[in-house]
């Protein structure tokens, strides 16, 4: 059957219903959000619409307050209708996806879905969010046509940002059902899908609370604080930063038990079932309601002081908090030298100090936990590790991580040690091979428990990997800075790998190269990378140096390299799409702002932060900026300086988006600019973009000599302005200089009347102020703090 996703629905308004109506909302998608109506209402709330209404409106109310923000931009909310159970269950004859998210009551369920089949319509999608009944159970007693439409989506909190979402099929479920689901998950909403079975807490929870219910063991009988463990268990072996306990608190323990006791109650046979019961420590901390962030205390606590707010922790043995203890392992110390993770786990965990006691004795466990768990969790190695690095935001799967450790080696102290080795890891060794991926060349494969052997691992659809392309072809030209790759089909694709992809010389020159490159022997360019973010922006340490060292003349033809550089992705004779993600800052603004098209990703947080620095963007930036008003204005009624005035406040406070629909309304993505939702399909989509350029019959622009500048005037409304800001308190006399010399480049310059002006002219205003300010000492002040701290400096 021909399916369309035009509409949907979420049925349950709670923490999670709510969330997933938002980014569905996010999506572009029309959504209707129905909760129950209020119990114990009196005669006249009853009869109120209103009043009756009441939890689904709250909910999403509440969401407009919410950090992190569900939303793209609020406006967005305005796509959710709300509803309640009683009186607009016929808007579901409306809906292609209905998604149930009520309580985890299979009782709760089975009456919900009962009350909506009437009015369902005939093979519309329908998928359930719970995290832990079985899938099957859900759908008994309902017509064929339901059961063969039904599935789980299981989403993780806060399903904006979260990237995993499992997908768990019954015996009843039409495959052309989960593939529609699959895809709408994966490019609708920008999902990581992972294929589980229909078991309790299906992959990712049922590793990871396996992982923290042996993590407490440990800790209890080794004697280590909270902190202790943190430390252990975050970056130090590719975890988040919130490592065990403050994501415990951030998720709530309350949660956590629950899954736990899932676990318990429904898998008897479970080998490791004694790990799932929580210490009577943890039982305590729920009855205090002790749960974490939502009820203001759990393993931390926020504790007013002498010196202002401090954050201690819980001690199991007494339950009273008190403050964090300093930790000082050496060895965590040592590691941070060590930038590989899979080498810096390796080490760690066969240290022999109380580090590598405690690490080994968690992860040994996990990993045999893990791979005991197939096939009843999945049958497919690769789908547990993406479900714990999607999840759990590891950086390391768990047989991703005993590859790291080394098999044999590990196998050999499990033994000595009298553990039970997994019957798969055993034919894993047997097979004459010694770890569950390998890689070559130009391919991986990995090992198939079902055959004993290994398969190749290939591309998904859609997707582009530039480590796979590194892997298959030789790339073109590398430096230490950035490389240029062919991606197939005549387009190339630059890629930064500096340290935080920050733009140094060695990426300019890998610029300049690219565009000469690429004119001559490519239909196209792709600016682009898959790091952790698009760009840190400029090298502000060489620039500082130079400040400090009287190289003047050094900086300004360094400045002026980089203004032609940026240029050039503008005025190149093949067509550049840029395709930002995660924070794109200041210079990798600037690039992206320079780009024929940009492909941007839903996630991505962009601005010109030069003055959080004490400077002004002067790689074009805040030219590009005033070109853009100047056409937003051209040929209408509208009020050029009222664009101008908006700029210049987003520039002078360092304004960055929180979503590429925000970087739309800031002015950095164009209506020609598109955005991608699911980041791993980003430089697909932007090679896709420059074909779809280069078959139009792409032409390169001319320079722009026809800028509309508003001269003094518009300069002294701008600088009264910022003055205004001092006055109040909200600015400093350099946060004036500084804007000061931003609305000088907005205006024109020395202009006694509006003037029309080239680009040209613009990036010298921009290049000169940058340069002023670079000399002045509070400007340096702000480089330096910046650079000793990450946190900008307001002097």
């Amino acid at each position: 059957m021909a399916r369309k996703m035009e509409k949907a629905a979420v049925l349950g308004a709670g923490v999670m219903g709510a969330q997933i109506a938002a980014h569905l909302a996010n999506a572009g998608i029309p959504v209707t959000l129905l909760d129950i109506v209020p119990p114990n209402l009196s005669e006249a709330e009853a009869a109120d619409p209103r009043a009756r209404t009441r939890f689904a409106a709250g909910a999403l109310e509440k969401m407009y307050k919410m950090k992190p923000a569900p939303f793209f931009t609020k406006e967005i909310g305005s796509r959710i209708r709300v509803g309640n159970f009683e009186d607009h269950l016929e808007w579901l004859k409306d809906a292609d996806w209905i998604i149930e998210a009520v309580s985890e009551n299979l009782a709760i369920k089975h009456a919900l879905y009962e009350k909506i089949e009437p009015f369902r319509k005939p093979g519309s999608l329908i998928t359930s969010n719970t995290s832990g009944i079985p899938i099957a159970s859900l759908s008994e007693g309902r017509s064929e046509d339901f059961r063969r439409n039904f599935l789980g989506t299981h989403f993780f909190n806060p399903p904006r940002y979260m990237y995993l979402v499992e997908i768990i099929r019954t015996p009843d479920t039409d495959p052309e059902a989960a593939c529609f689901a699959s895809k709408l998950c994966d490019e609708l909403l920008g999902k990581g899908i992972v294929y589980a079975n229909d078991s309790p807490n299906f992959i990712a929870n049922r590793i990871g609370i396996y992982g923290f219910m042996r993590t407490l063991q440990v800790m209890t009988e080794g004697g280590f604080s909270i902190t202790e463990v943190d430390k252990m268990t975050g970056p130090a072996i590719g975890r988040p930063n919130s490592a065990t306990f403050r994501t415990g608190d951030l998720s709530g323990l309350d949660t956590t038990v629950a899954v736990a006791g899932t676990v318990y109650n429904t898998v008897p046979d479970d080998e490791c079932r004694s790990a799932f019961v929580p210490p009577d420590f943890i039982r305590k901390m729920v009855e205090n309601k002790w749960v974490g962030d939502k009820s203001g205390q759990g393993f931390y606590k926020k504790v007013k002081g002498e010196k202002g707010t401090e954050i201690h922790e819980l001690d199991p043995a007494t339950m009273e908090y008190r403050p964090q203890p300093k930790v000082n392992f050496q060895s965590l110390t040592n590691a941070k030298n060590i930038a590989d993770t899979r080498e810096r786990v390796k080490t760690l965990v066969y240290g022999k100090d109380r580090v590598g006691e405690f690490l080994w004795a968690v992860l040994s466990d996990a990993l045999i936990y893990t791979a005991n768990r197939i096939p009843e969790i999945t049958d497919d190695i690769v789908q547990v590790d993406n479900a714990m690095k999607w999840g759990y935001n590891w950086e390391l799967g768990p047989f991703e991580t005993w590859d790291a450790i080394g098999v044999e080696k590990s196998v050999a102290r499990m033994e000595a040690e009298g553990k039970t080795i997994p019957a798969l890891v055993k034919d894993l060794l047997a097979s004459g091979k010694k770890s569950f991926y390998e890689y070559e060349a130009s391919r991986t494969s990995v090992y198939v428990p079902a055959r004993k052997e290994h398969a190749d691992v290939s591309d998904r659809a859609g997707v582009i990997l530039l480590k796979s392309v590194k892997e298959r072809t030789p790339v073109v030209k590398k430096n230490p800075g950035a490389t240029l790759l062919d991606i197939g089909d005549g387009v190339a694709c630059l890629e930064f790998h500096s340290k935080m992809n920050t733009i140094g010389g060695d990426t300019i020159a890998m610029i300049n190269f690219a565009v000469k490159e690429v004119a001559q022997n490519f239909t196209g360019l792709v600016v682009g990378n898959q790091g952790d973010n698009f760009s840190a922006g400029a090298n502000l340490m060489m620039a500082l140096m130079s400040a400090q060292e009287g190289e003047w003349d050094d900086l300004n033809a360094m400045i002026r390299t980089f203004q032609n550089t940026v240029m050039s992705l503008r005025y190149s004779d093949k067509p550049v799409v840029v395709a930002p993600f995660g924070m794109t800052l200041g210079g990798g603004c600037e690039m992206t702002l320079h780009a024929d098209r940009v492909r941007m990703a839903a996630e991505t947080y962009i601005g010109l932060v030069e003055v959080g620095v004490g400077l002004l963007p002067a790689g074009g930036g805040t030219k590009e900026m005033l070109v853009r008003s100047h056409d937003r204005a051209k040929g209408t009624d509208a009020d050029l300086f009222a664009f101008i005035k908006e700029v210049f406040q987003n520039i002078a406070t360092a304004k960055v988006s929180t979503s590429a629909e925000e970087a739309r309304n800031l002015g950095y993505l164009r209506d020609t600019d598109h955005i991608t939702m699911n980041r791993a399909r980003l430089i697909a989509d932007a090679k896709q973009a420059v074909l779809g350029l280069a078959l139009e019959g792409y032409r390169k622009p001319a320079q722009r000599t026809d800028i509309l500048a508003l001269g003094e005037s518009a300069l002294a409304t701008l600088k009264l302005g910022a003055h205004q800001m001092m006055r109040s308190g909200f600015a400093t006399e350099h946060d004036v200089k500084i804007a000061t010399k931003v609305a000088k480049v907005l205006t024109g310059g020395d202009l006694n009347h509006a003037t029309y002006v080239s680009e040209q002219h613009l990036l010298d205003l921009e290049r000169e102020g940058f340069l002023s300010l670079l000399g002045e000492r509070k400007t340096q002040e702000r480089i330096q703090h910046t650079l000793k701290t990450g946190k900008p400096l307001r002097n």
